[in-house]
This record gives structure tokens, sequence and C-alpha cells, in this order.
């Protein structure tokens, strides 16, 4: 929970992300002892998260105008710097790539020689092929080492979604599911997880050439914020487009009355780009909601790789709720079981 957040919802005006107060988990959260869970540095753990799990994480790179770095989850430099530097020259555009199949051998190999069973939940294959350079070095592992047991899941959620499937992957693996049953869990938890998001600007997008230049240009000049989301492969999607921000804030609030389940065990997530003060605010409306009063609110920041992409202002609500497969096409769950039956 945020302490720019007082108990009328009134929200400060200098919210930042260094007041959030870090989430201490429950025992049932810390680090299981019979299943050894790996992730990626994109599920931009909240501060802290990470290290009361137990989980292993993978930092993934990127290159700015001063050469190669990985994602250390803000150490080396802090999030304002980095989406600072992209506030003051829209031009600049930092470079990602898939994490090696020969670091993740290096990785592997160590969990082998520990002997744990090792679940290793992979950012999303919709969105980087570090999903099968990972597949690839798990069976190059296995070769060396028979016995040992890995599974090598694809996530299918981006950045914080995949923090709340970690979170609940622990707690089942504590609860006395082991490596095999944690990998098939996941297979079937990541429909209920949402996560939808908006930008402030498009810039990000046009600088990495995801969209032309002009249309960021035209969006800006017109307010436009658009509202995105993600499919059941895990790639991304537009949801709406709203005009103003403060419109935008609301639909993200409206998809969260529309798909929560209203389970107040299960924690929520918003993450932000340098925009605690926007975070804070849909914390203060989630709260007035009937049954929302003392939810677990995880609050993080997302991490250079996706920030890189989405750039400064970006804001996203993540939530367990419905299961997003009962929306799907006819066609869609035909090809859902296509893909399964590979």
């Amino acid at each position: 929970m945020s302490k720019d957040v007082d108990n009328k919802g009134s929200i400060a005006d200098d919210a930042s992300f260094e007041d959030v107060e870090p989430t201490e988990l429950s025992a049932a959260y810390h680090k299981p002892s019979n299943v050894h869970i790996i992730m990626d540095s994109c599920a931009d753990f909240a501060p802290g998260i990470a290290e009361q799990l137990g989980v292993e994480v993978i930092q993934f790179p990127y290159v700015g105008p001063d050469g190669e770095h990985f994602d250390d989850g803000w150490k080396t430099i802090s999030a304002k710097e980095f989406f600072d530097s992209m506030r003051r020259d829209k031009k600049l555009h930092y470079t990602t790539s898939a994490i090696t199949p020969g670091h993740y051998l290096e990785v592997f190999e160590r969990a082998a020689e520990v002997g744990k069973p090792t679940v290793y939940l992979c950012f999303t294959a919709a969105l980087s092929s570090s999903f099968y350079a990972a597949r690839q070095a798990a069976e190059m592992v296995k070769e060396n080492h028979p016995d040992f047991e890995i599974y090598v899941v694809d996530n299918g959620c981006p950045s914080s979604a995949a923090e709340l499937l970690g979170l609940e992957a622990v707690h089942q693996a504590n609860k006395g599911l082991s490596a095999k049953e944690i990998a098939e869990w996941v297979e079937d938890a990541k429909n209920f997880i949402h996560g939808y998001f908006t930008l402030e600007t498009m810039d990000a997008l046009a600088a990495g050439g995801r969209i032309p230049a002009a249309a960021a240009n035209i969006g800006g000049k017109l307010d436009v914020k658009p509202e995105l989301t993600y499919d059941q492969t895990g790639a991304l999607t537009v949801k709406t487009v709203c005009r103003g921000r403060k419109k935008a804030l609301k639909a993200l609030l409206q998809d969260f009355k529309d798909n929560y389940s209203y389970d107040g065990s299960l924690p929520i997530g918003i993450i932000s780009a340098d925009a605690q003060k926007d975070a804070n605010w849909l914390e203060a409306q989630i709260r007035k909601e009937k049954g929302c009063e003392g939810l677990t609110i995880i609050h993080s920041q997302v991490g250079p790789v996706i920030g890189s992409h989405v750039g400064p202002g970006m804001i996203a609500l993540i939530f367990w709720g419905t299961d997003r497969r009962e929306k799907l096409s006819l066609s869609d769950r035909i090809a859902n079981r296509v893909r399964k039956s590979k």
C-alpha cells in the first residue's frame, strides 16, 4: 500500500514510488522446500518480493546509448532516471533482446547440480523468443542429467501479471504440489489473470518502430490514450482508445469491476512507469469497492525492458478474475485445442 493514499482516498501531489510501503508476504508465500522456481526480470517484481518467495530471477538484457545493461530491478539505475531520459529525448530508444540459450544453460546446469525439481515460468513466447531458447537449454541439461526434473512453462502474461502468477505458484508448492503439478497448474491458472494498461504517450512505440511517428504525433495532439490488454497467447492487443488520461484510468477501473473475482485472499497489482500519483489514485478507487477495503495491493515499477517499449507514464492494473477463455470465439477455442495437441 502507498503511504500517499490516506484513509479518505486523497492523493499526495508529490507521490513517489519510494514512498510505497514494501509488501510483507505471509509464510505461505515463502520459499518452498520441494520445488525450485525460476522466473525472469520481465515479471517486474516489486522490491523484496522475489527474495521473500525464494524465486531465482534471470535478468533480461537491454541496450542503451552507453551500451548493454541487464535488468537488475532498478539497482544500477533508478526508474526515474531511466524514464526521465526518455522524456527528455523522445527519439531515444532502448533496444531489448532475448536471453540466450547459453545463459539459460548456465542457470539450468546450476539447478541440476543442486538436484531439486525445477520449474521455469518464462516470459510469454508471444513477445520474446526466450521461451524457445529456454526449452532448448533444458533439453541439453537433461541429456547430461537424465534424472533432473525441469519444466519450462510459457507464463502467457507480461510484466506484473507474471509476478502474481509466481506468487500463487509458490503458494501452491508450499501446499504440496510437485514440480510437474506446478507446471500444469500454471498452464491453467494463467487464464484467470487479467491485465489492462494505458500509455501516457505513444512516443516509445514510435521510437521502436511499432507505429509510425506521424501516428504518435497525431495521437499526442488529440490526447489519445490507448487501453491495451493481452490475449490467450500473451500477445498485446488494443482494447479501446480513450480521449484523455482520466478517461483511460477510469477504463482500467471499469475493467477491474467487470472482471475481478472478488476473492480477497488473492493480491492484485498496480504497476507504473514513474506514474505513482495515478497508481495511488487507482488504489484509492479500488478500496472504495465493496469487499476490496482490505485487499493486498502490490505496487511495482515496470522494468527497463518492458519500460523501453511502453515509455514513461504507463500504468497497469493486474488481478485474478474470470476465466478469460470464456470470452473466446468458437474459432479461437478450436485454435487453442490445436495448440495444446502439439
